[in-house]
């Protein structure tokens, strides 16, 4: 995921370490080590996701 999504409004397609695929929307805190730190949107969580199980990442439209 490139830096530039800091604090951005992000939809991701992820794969976690047990093989199962979600689509989840999150706002990036920070992202290091190959670690990116977010908070879901959904359920209002911080979560840590593995910059390699992730599968596709866009920006987020915000209309008012």
């Amino acid at each position: 995921m490139p830096v530039k999504y800091l604090g951005w409004l992000v939809e991701i397609i992820y794969e976690d370490q047990s093989g199962k695929i979600t689509k989840r929307r999150i706002q990036v805190k920070s992202i290091r080590s190959g670690l990116i730190k977010a908070d879901d949107l959904l359920s209002g969580q911080p979560r840590t996701f593995l910059e390699s199980g992730l599968l596709a990442c866009r920006p987020i439209k915000i209309t008012a």
